[in-house]
């Protein structure tokens, strides 16, 4: 798959909506922990898919090696924009707390990306 500016920049969005979605309800990530982390992941999911489709309807052929190579690169920009953040900084954390509180979050990318290009591949017209 060819890197392109839309790819980058779609990528930067799967991890600035999520973020922007995270301090505007940040203020009861202590008082409701489960609804935050599920919101979160919920906006991650539904940013990954609308994306992906946006990516996915320009391809024509070799959707499993897109949705692969789409998603680890999503992954990465997405793991690494974090990392930076949350390494130092106001919301400095170890890295395994980060990995385990919200980088782990971030597998949901190549899952929605690798399933749609699964599903794709295995379809005879498009």
């Amino acid at each position: 798959m060819k890197i392109t500016g839309k790819i980058l920049l779609y990528g930067f969005l799967i991890w600035l909506i999520p973020f922007m979605v995270a301090i505007g309800i940040f203020w009861f990530h202590e008082s409701n922990r489960p609804l935050f982390e599920s919101i979160m992941a919920v906006t991650v999911t539904l940013v990954a898919v609308f994306f992906s489709v946006l990516i996915f309807r320009q391809r024509s052929s070799n959707f499993r090696t897109a949705g692969i190579l789409l998603g680890l690169l999503w992954f990465a920009i997405s793991f690494g924009i974090d990392l930076f953040m949350f390494s130092w900084g106001p919301m400095k954390m170890p890295f395994w707390e980060y990995v385990s509180d919200v980088g782990v979050t971030y597998l949901i990318i190549p899952v929605v990306t690798i399933g749609i290009g699964l599903l794709l591949k295995s379809r005879k017209t498009i």
